[in-house]
């Protein structure tokens, strides 16, 4: 017996020495990460024969014993190089470090994992090329990369790969063109390289030799040319997404020969002609086909709407015609949106009843008839946009009992009659747009069960009587416009309960009465018009107690007594009170000419403005007071005479060296001038000065065409520049420096989102820039100042995609590229439109070949609150430092918040954001002035914000993923599918903005 032990124990020994052996490997790769949360923390050591087998995310050929066969740190919250002592486990067929901090590169060691299947190194930070020996590992079949900063071509080796199914690039920074010998993997299930800068390039029809392909992802990849009719033979294809390409042509006949095919997403793409008339009917498995943003003509195939799609997004095409009835039949249609097309006719009337209808948004076509009764049979209706066509009749009584509903838009039709008493309540509706149509009636008493309503539109309709009292319930209310109609009565002390209103607007109705003391709690209304009613009394004197306000109209009522003084306190960009029976004294802010049309029409008003009292107000003692002001005429000319004649000879005296003789100035210009030097020096007065800084000042100058341009007037100085948030300069650098960096890189650059040089010009002593003139200024006086209700989501979004497309100008198209280094809000120029332009390039930086790991300065350029961390320690400069100052740029338009404040205490934006979300939560942080509507997409907006001030440089995205990201938070972004029961389920979409056009 002894002597059968001891050959059990002798034939035992190898397997209890590879155990212990692969314990000390596990043991080496806990050491090289780090391990905040404890991750590794029962790794330990019990001795020489400790096995690794119940260690957390290590799994054994056989439970507690065998080799390790799975090492799975997924979510672990660790940092470090890939652990390649992994390879030494050489039993290991799975690996995934998902979603962790694992930098570096990949190096060719991995290929010693000769038994791997599986490899996940997805959301972590790795960066380089990637790897041309990982076609080596024989047994590999899934290989998931996404998430990473990888560069460089797709390795053409990658087309040896002997049993791969899945492949999954999506979202690095890969160039070059999908590679043709992809065709060559016969074992692929899944090619997914979405989100790549991938160079132009068409799609390899040797695709269609993967016959065993069930997903074909490629968004994003700047793909051009037509779909290949080889795709046609992917017969197990699942997926086929090619959206937000360039792909051009039309859609091949043969597409529909994919009978598994589930979902087809197309859209945002320039493929054009009709959509193929038949074949659709073998696409038995099709449920989702997204083919919006392109430029389709026709009509919708009969044979398409008979399948039982459950999204079906046609928008912002040129379809016509009459939809088909058919689509009625569907039993699993949830989403149907064909917005900006020229349908005509009327909806299928029996749209709804075997639907489960979700969303429907038919905005801007042309169709009319009635709004089809049964939309809302299955109760789970939400939306329903119908804006900018020809519907007629009146609104369902059944939609009246549809609870589900929360957006309702039904505005700019023919639509007349009653609203149903039960519609005006309806308790999840959020937005409920009846503008422009011939509606009648009452608001009813029920809109006090309307708790969720933010946006209330009814202008321009028929509406009358009082507004009831029980509109004060409506306390998520942001804005209500009810002009045009024909309200009557005094409006309800109730009103002040709206806390929550920024608009109302009542113009063109039939209200009287005094304007209720309670409306003056509103301490969030920004806009305020009751012109073209019947109110009277005074105007109160809290009025300027509405710190917000700055659209303030009641012209064309019966006001009357004095006009309120404290309406100085407010900072109006409209203000009119013309026509009412005021007198007295005008505010002295608001005495001046521009303002004359603000109170006319108001026979007892005369004050200090020419033109305004027109006769109506003269005294008998007229003779008089003509000799008096002929008097003052008379002395001022002399005086006036005396100091231009003193101004101009002081002036002489002081330039008679050279800064204003015109004959020593030099001009360069970029552009085609319709202006000379002379016509700009002429004008550089103190009456002109639009901005100041530590770099000089800035002008607007009025041409003798008519257009205006801006200066900005720079001085030698052997001094460097003060920082100065205020005033948008702080550049740090010599300014003859900056005149030249400015001159440098303004004058060869190109582009609509860069403000524009048109030329300099310099002598010794002074130095001119001269720029297209932004009539709104800077973004961060906008943004920071009372103007800044002005600025509503929209408009920031703009904003925000305008100054990233010019950022990733810089940076990827230049050669070389260019680094701005004073990335922030005083430098985003805001053209009529509100389209952002980047400017003030005194301190950009052109980064060459040998300078891409980052160039270091010999001073900090850029402003406080705005400068990357490792800039400011390290002196290291790279496009990386300009994504960080705009990150917090997003962060600005998302909170509203200046970068630095004493509100923050030590903290700047960034680090008041991260702190403020952990302790409480989101709505603390978003700017209150921003519609709660858009909530979903401003948040995507702060979590790219948050990307861009990532800690660390090489977590930031591209600038050209930046706008990427941007683009597809405003436009649609793409609804992913899974199953749940056996049936295809959205776990992705996007509802943060509409599609239809707003009036």
């Amino acid at each position: 017996m002894s002597h059968s032990l001891y050959l059990i124990l002798l034939l035992l020994l190898p397997f209890s020495f590879c155990l212990n052996q692969e314990a000390q490997y596990l043991q080496k790769l806990k050491l090289g990460f780090d391990d905040p949360d404890g991750f590794f923390s029962d790794w330990n050591d019990a001795g020489a024969d400790a096995t690794p087998c119940n260690w957390t995310g290590v799994t054994c050929s056989e439970p507690g014993t065998g080799f390790v066969v799975s090492v799975d740190l997924s979510n672990a919250n660790i940092a470090g190089p890939f652990p390649s002592v992994l390879c030494r486990l050489t039993g290991l067929k799975f690996i995934s470090l998902y979603n962790n901090s694992i930098n570096g590169t990949l190096s060719d060691e991995l290929t010693a994992c000769q038994s791997l299947v599986h490899l996940n190194l997805a959301q972590n930070l790795l960066t380089g090329t990637l790897p041309e020996n990982l076609s080596k590992l024989p047994e590999l079949k899934h290989l998931d990369l996404t998430g990473n900063n990888f560069s460089g071509d797709i390795p053409a080796s990658f087309g040896q790969f002997q049993k791969l199914e899945v492949i999954s690039l999506v979202d690095n920074l890969i160039s070059g063109k999908i590679p043709a010998v992809i065709g060559n993997i016969s074992t692929l299930k899944q090619l997914n390289l979405s989100y790549n800068p991938l160079d132009a390039g068409e799609i390899p029809p040797e695709i269609g030799n993967l016959t065993n392909l069930e997903v074909l992802w490629l968004t994003g990849c700047n793909l051009i040319g037509p779909i290949p009719d080889s795709l046609s033979r992917l017969s197990k294809l699942v997926d086929l997404d090619l959206a937000i390409n360039k792909l051009s042509g039309s859609v091949p006949s043969s597409i529909t020969e994919l009978k598994n095919v589930v979902q087809i997403e197309l859209y945002n793409n320039s493929l054009s002609g009709e959509l193929p008339k038949t074949g659709w009917s073998r696409m038995t498995s099709l449920r989702l086909l997204d083919i919006s943003m392109n430029l389709f003509t026709g009509t919708v195939p009969e044979e398409l709407c008979s399948l039982q799609l459950e999204s079906l997004n046609l928008y912002e095409n040129e379809l016509g015609g009459k939809f088909p009835e058919i689509i009625s039949n569907s039993s699993n249609l949830y989403e149907l949106r064909l917005f900006g097309n020229r349908f005509s006719g009327t909806l299928p009337k029996e749209l709804g009843i075997n639907s489960p209808l979700i969303w429907i948004d038919v905005s801007n076509n042309l169709f009319s008839g009635e709004i089809p009764v049964s939309l809302c049979e299955k109760g789970k209706l939400e939306e329903i946009l119908m804006i900018h066509n020809s519907f007629s009749g009146q609104i369902p009584a059944s939609l009246s009992k549809c609870r589900s509903l929360k957006r309702v838009r039904l505005g700019y039709n023919k639509f007349s009659g009653d609203v149903p008493v039960e519609f005006w309540g309806l308790p999840q509706v959020s937005l409920l747009e009846l503008v422009e149509n011939s509606f009648t009636g009452v608001i009813g008493k029920k809109i006090a069960g309307a708790g969720n309503l933010s946006t209330l539109n009814i202008a321009n309709n028929k509406f009358s009587g009082e507004l009831p009292d029980e509109f004060g319930f409506l306390g998520t209310l942001i804005e209500f416009s009810g002009s045009n109609n024909q309200f009557s009565g005094s409006l309800p002390s109730s009103i002040g309960n709206l806390v929550q209103l920024s608009k109302l607007d009542l113009h063109t109705n039939k209200f009287s009465g005094k304007i209720p003391s309670s409306i003056y709690s509103l301490k969030k209304l920004n806009e305020l018009n009751l012109a073209n009613n019947e109110f009277s009394g005074n105007i109160p004197e809290k009025i300027g107690e509405l710190s917000v306000l700055n659209y303030l109209d009641l012209s064309q009522n019966q006001f009357s007594g004095k006009i309120p003084v404290g309406l100085q306190n407010l900072r109006l960009n409209q203000l009119n009170l013309s026509s009412n029976g005021l007198i007295g004294d005008i505010p002295p802010v608001y005495a001046k000419k521009t303002y004359i049309s603000s109170f006319l029409g108001n026979p007892g008003l005369c004050g200090d403005i020419e033109g305004l009292c027109d006769g109506k107000n003269v005294t008998k003692n007229r003779g008089y007071v003509w000799l008096l002001r002929a008097i003052f005429i008379l002395t001022g000319c002399i005086l006036i005479v005396g100091l231009g004649w003193f101004y101009f000879r002081c002036k002489n005296f002081k330039n008679s060296k050279e800064s204003i003789d015109k004959s020593k100035w030099t001009l360069m210009s970029f552009h085609k001038l319709s202006f000379s030097e002379y016509e700009i020096l002429g004008a550089l007065d103190e009456d002109n000065v639009i901005g100041s800084g530590a770099s000089g000042k800035v002008y607007r100058v009025v041409l003798s065409n008519g257009d205006s341009v801006a200066v900005k007037k720079l001085w030698s100085s052997s001094k460097k520049g003060d920082e100065d948030i205020e005033n948008g300069s702080g550049s740090g650098l010599v300014l003859d420096n900056g005149f030249e960096a400015e001159v440098e890189t303004l004058g060869k650059i190109r582009h609509k989102n860069i403000v524009r040089l048109w030329c300099c010009c310099s002598t010794k002593m002074c130095k001119l820039l001269v720029y297209e003139y932004m009539p709104n200024g800077s973004l961060g006086d906008l943004l920071h100042s009372s103007k800044s209700g002005l600025l509503d989501w929209p408009i920031r979004y703009k904003i925000a995609v305008d100054a990233a497309e010019g950022l990733a100008y810089l940076h990827h198209d230049c050669v070389p590229p260019i680094v701005h280094r004073d990335v922030k809000s005083n430098n985003i120029l805001l053209d009529g439109d509100y389209g952002a332009r980047v400017a003030d390039f005194g301190v950009a930086k052109v980064v060459d070949g040998n300078e891409k790991a980052g160039n270091s300065m010999s001073v900090i350029a850029g402003s406080c609150g705005y400068i990357a961390p490792e800039y400011a320690y390290t002196l290291r400069v790279n496009e990386k430092s300009d994504i960080y100052s705009f990150g917090v740029v997003l962060l600005e338009l998302v909170t509203g918040k200046l970068p630095v404040d004493p509100e923050f205490g030590e903290k700047d934006l960034v680090k008041w954001v991260c702190t403020s979300l952990d302790q409480k939560g989101l709505d603390d942080v978003l700017d209150p002035k921003l519609d709660s509507c858009f909530k979903e997409e401003i948040c995507k907006v702060l979590n790219v914000g948050l990307l861009c001030t990532s800690p660390l440089p090489i977590n930031r995205p591209s600038m050209r993923r930046v706008v990427k990201m941007l683009q597809e938070i405003g436009s649609v972004n793409p609804m992913k599918f899974g199953t749940k029961d056996g049936k295809l389920t959205p776990y992705y979409y996007d509802d943060a903005s509409d599609h239809g056009s707003v009036a």
